[in-house]
C-alpha cells in the first residue's frame, strides 16, 4: 500500500471507531480481516496512525475547526508527525486510493495549526467531562498533564533478577538501544520509532526465556514501593495478568508466599504462562470458584496485602487512547465504588503491623488521594507510610519527590516522571 492509501485507510477505520463505539484494536482486527492484500508493515502503519489520531482527538477537530475521522488524521499528521501543509498535501492527492485533495481550508488551518485559547480539555486532549476531576487533581497545570497523557508510550521492560541482572538484560537486547529507566533500579526503557512502531519482543531470546517482563516504570516502581520481603505472606487482590506478583516474586527471590486472585477469573489467564516464563515458584494462584471462598485461609494473616485497583485507566492513555473517550461518567461512579470495596476486601487479610499498598493506573484525585483518606477515615487502626521514608526504605530515594500534595502517598504522571500515571499508597495496620 502507498502511505496516501494508508492515510486513507486510517480514516476508514475511525469512523468505524464512531460509528460503531467500539474498541481501536477491534476495528483494526476487522478490517485487516477484510483485506487480506494489506501487509504487516501495512497494518502496523495503519495502526500507528489510527492511535496517534485519537491521541489528538479533541485539538485536532479544534485545529481543523470540525469533528470527523479525516480532521482527526490531518491534525494527528500535523501535530504528532511534524508534517507541514505541502507535505499533508502530498498524501492528500485524491488519485487511486489517496484520499480527497485538501481544500483551501484545511490548508489554511493545518499552516497555522494554533491552539491559543483553546480550553484545557481541548489542549489536553481529554474528554470535556472530566476537565473538573483534572482541574482538582492539577489545577492550572491540567492541559499540560493531559498533554503529556496524549504522547506515545515508550517500551518499559522489568529486568527478571530471579534469572539475570540489569546490566545483562541491557547487554542482551543491546541491538534494541534500551537506556536504564531513569526511577526503576531494574528497569529498561526502549523508544518507540518516529512512525510510532515499538520494538517486536516476542521473537527476542530475552523475553522468550523469561529474562526480561514487559511492564511499564511506574508499575515497578509500585511494586518496589510494596517492599515485598523473603518470607512474607502477600496477597495480590487483583492481581490481573500478574505484572506485580511476578516484581514481588522476585523481590522476594522465591522465598515466602504470593496468592495471586482477582475477582475476574479471566483476567488471570496470562498469569500461568508469565509465572513459567520467569521461573518464579512461590506464586499460588486462586481463581475464583463459584461461591467457594478461596481466600478463606488467609484471614488475619498477610504481610502485605496489595490492591491493584480497578480504575478508569486514565495513567494509561498513551498506550489505550480510544479508551478515554469511550469512557462515560458513570464509569467513574462505578470505579469509585469498586476501589472503596477493594479496600475494606483487604482489611479481612491484613495482619496487624501487616501493610495494604493501594495502586491505580489513574490520575484522578477521586480514585487516589480521595479513596485513601476516606478509607483511613472509616479505620482508625491504619495509618499512612510517611511518603519520603518509605521511599529511602524501598531503593528509590528520588521518588520523595513525587510524593502527593493532596494526600498520603505517591502520584506519578508522564509528564512528571515520565512514566504511565499511577498512584501509590502504602497504609499499614497498627
Amino acid at each position: 500500500m502507498t502511505p496516501a492509501a494508508r492515510v486513507a485507510a486510517a480514516i476508514e477505520i475511525l469512523g468505524d471507531i464512531e460509528t460503531r463505539r467500539r474498541p481501536a484494536a477491534d476495528a483494526m482486527k476487522d478490517w485487516g480481516l477484510a483485506r487480506r492484500f494489506a501487509g504487516s508493515g501495512d497494518r502496523a502503519a495503519i495502526s500507528s496512525l489510527v492511535y496517534d489520531a485519537l491521541r489528538r482527538k479533541s485539538s485536532s477537530a479544534w485545529l481543523m475547526g470540525e469533528s470527523s475521522p479525516r480532521a482527526e488524521v490531518l491534525g494527528a499528521l500535523r501535530q504528532t508527525r511534524g508534517l507541514d501543509a505541502d507535505a499533508v498535501a502530498a498524501l492528500f492527492t485524491g488519485e487511486g486510493h489517496a484520499p480527497s485533495l485538501l481544500t483551501e481550508a484545511e490548508r489554511t488551518r493545518l499552516a497555522a495549526a494554533d491552539l491559543t485559547g483553546a480550553p484545557a480539555h481541548v489542549a489536553g486532549d481529554f474528554p470535556e467531562w472530566l476537565a473538573p476531576q483534572f482541574a482538582a487533581s492539577f489545577g492550572a497545570d491540567a492541559a499540560e498533564e493531559g498533554r503529556a497523557l496524549a504522547e506515545r508510550a515508550p517500551v518499559d521492560l522489568r529486568a527478571n533478577l530471579l534469572k539475570t541482572t540489569r546490566d545483562k538484560a541491557l547487554a542482551a537486547l543491546a541491538h534494541l538501544s534500551p537506556q536504564p529507566t531513569p526511577l526503576s533500579p531494574v528497569g529498561l526503557r526502549i523508544a518507540v520509532r518516529p512512525d510510532g512502531r515499538g520494538a517486536a519482543l516476542a521473537a527476542e531470546p530475552a523475553y522468550v526465556k523469561g529474562l526480561v517482563e514487559v511492564q511499564d516504570e511506574g508499575s515497578q516502581l509500585a511494586a518496589l514501593l510494596a517492599e515485598a520481603r523473603p518470607g512474607m505472606q502477600v496477597l495480590d487482590l487483583c492481581a490481573g495478568a500478574g505484572g506485580k506478583t511476578l516484581a514481588m516474586a522476585a523481590a522476594m527471590d522465591n522465598h515466602g508466599q504470593i496468592y495471586a486472585t482477582d475477582a475476574d477469573g479471566r483476567r488471570l489467564a496470562p498469569i500461568f504462562e508469565r509465572l513459567a516464563r520467569s521461573g518464579a515458584r512461590n506464586v499460588q494462584v486462586r481463581a475464583p470458584r463459584g461461591h467457594a471462598d478461596v481466600l478463606a485461609d488467609l484471614e488475619g494473616r498477610c504481610d502485605l496485602v496489595m490492591i491493584d485497583a480497578p480504575c478508569t485507566g486514565s495513567g494509561a492513555w498513551r498506550r489505550n487512547p480510544d479508551a478515554k473517550w469511550r469512557m462515560r461518567p458513570g464509569a467513574l461512579e462505578q470505579r469509585i465504588k469498586d476501589q472503596d470495596e477493594a479496600l475494606e476486601s483487604a482489611m479481612r487479610f491484613v495482619k496487624p503491623g501487616g501493610r495494604i499498598v493501594y495502586v491505580t493506573c489513574s490520575v484522578l484525585r477521586a480514585e487516589n488521594e480521595d479513596r485513601a483518606a476516606a478509607f483511613l477515615a472509616r479505620h482508625d487502626d491504619m495509618l499512612p507510610l510517611d511518603a519520603a521514608a518509605q521511599a529511602r526504605s524501598a531503593g528509590v530515594p528520588a521518588l520523595a519527590d513525587h510524593a502527593s500534595r493532596s494526600g498520603p502517598g505517591f502520584r506519578l504522571s508522564p509528564r512528571t516522571t515520565g512514566t504511565d500515571g499511577f498512584y501509590i499508597a502504602t497504609l499499614t495496620r497498627v
